[in-house]
C-alpha cells in the first residue's frame, strides 16, 4: 500500500513542484514505483514531466475529472518515458473544481476516495499541490498520510508555515487524523546570502530537528533550467548539485517513510 505524500505551501515560488517532480522521479530510479499527481491548474508537474504544448492539449483524462468523479482514477494515468513513475495530469480545466467542488457535500475528500481505488498499486504516491489554502489544497491534506513543507529562507517564510501548520490541525481534526508532517526543507538556498542564513536559523529553532530534511537544496540554473525541456534534473543534468541534492532528499523521504512503515 502506498505512502501518500502531498507536497505544499500556500506561498508561490518556493521550489514546490520542482520538488515534487525531481523527489518523484529520484525515488523511481531508485526501483519504487511512484505516482505524481499534478493538483495545481498550472499543470506545471505535467509539464516538467514532458507532457506540453499539443501534448498537454490533447490528453484525454486529467486530475479534473477525476476529483469530478467522471472517470476513474486509473483511466486519467499516463506511464511517463521515466523509470517507474506514472503520472495523473493536469490542465487549466483543473481551475472549475475550485469552485463546483463548493456544491458537493464531501468536498474536501473527493481526492482521498480517489486515490483509494489505486493506493495499492504504488509504492509512493506524490501530490503537487497549488499554492493556496482552498477546496482543492484541503483534498491534497485530505488525501495524504504526510506532508512536505518546501521553503525558501526569506522574510514572512515562517509566518506562511504557521498558518499551513495551523490548516493541518483542523484538516486532522475533521478529515484525516492521521495525517503528519514529514518535514520542511529548504529550497533555493544560497548560505552566502544572510538572509538566508538567518531565516534558516530562525526556523531550525522553533521546529523539532526531526522534522526538518538534512538535505538542502540550493539555488542551481540547472534545477530552473529542467523544466522548460520537460526533463527531471536528474535526467536533464545527472552530475549538477541539484540532481545531487534531489537524489538525497529522496533517500531521505524513503527512510522516513520505512520509519513510518515500522511505527504501525
Amino acid at each position: 500500500m502506498a505512502t501518500i505524500i502531498s507536497i505544499v505551501n500556500q506561498k508561490g515560488g518556493v521550489a514546490k513542484t520542482t520538488t515534487a517532480i525531481n523527489v518523484s522521479a529520484a525515488l523511481g530510479s531508485m526501483g519504487k514505483k511512484v505516482l505524481l499527481v499534478d493538483l495545481d491548474p498550472q499543470g506545471n508537474a505535467t509539464t516538467g514531466y514532458g507532457y506540453m504544448g499539443a501534448l498537454k492539449k490533447n490528453l484525454e483524462h486529467t486530475t479534473y475529472d477525476v476529483i469530478m468523479g467522471e472517470v476513474r482514477p486509473s483511466q486519467a494515468i499516463i506511464k511517463t518515458e521515466y523509470k517507474n513513475v506514472w503520472l495523473m495530469p493536469s490542465t487549466q480545466s483543473l481551475a472549475e473544481a475550485e469552485i463546483r467542488l463548493l456544491q458537493f457535500e464531501n468536498k474536501t475528500l473527493q481526492l482521498k476516495k480517489a486515490l483509494l481505488q489505486i493506493k495499492d498499486d504504488y509504492d509512493i504516491i506524490i501530490i503537487d499541490c497549488l499554492p493556496s489554502l482552498g477546496v482543492l489544497a484541503l483534498n491534497g491534506l485530505s488525501a495524504c498520510d504526510r506532508i512536505i513543507i518546501p521553503m525558501q529562507c526569506e522574510p514572512y517564510s515562517l509566518e506562511g508555515v504557521a498558518e499551513l501548520l495551523s490548516t493541518v490541525k483542523r484538516v486532522k481534526k475533521t478529515s484525516n487524523r492521521n495525517l503528519q508532517l514529514m518535514g520542511i526543507v529548504f529550497t533555493m538556498l544560497d548560505k552566502r546570502l544572510t538572509v538566508n542564513r538567518e531565516v534558516m536559523r530562525s526556523i531550525k529553532a522553533k521546529f523539532p530537528e526531526d522534522t526538518i530534511f538534512k538535505t538542502e537544496i540550493p539555488r542551481n540554473v540547472k534545477i530552473s533550467e529542467a523544466p522548460s525541456h520537460g526533463e527531471p534534473i536528474m535526467y536533464y543534468d545527472p552530475t549538477s548539485k541539484g540532481a545531487e541534492a534531489y537524489a538525497l532528499l529522496a533517500k531521505e523521504v524513503l527512510k522516513k517513510c520505512k520509519e513510518a512503515e515500522e511505527m504501525l
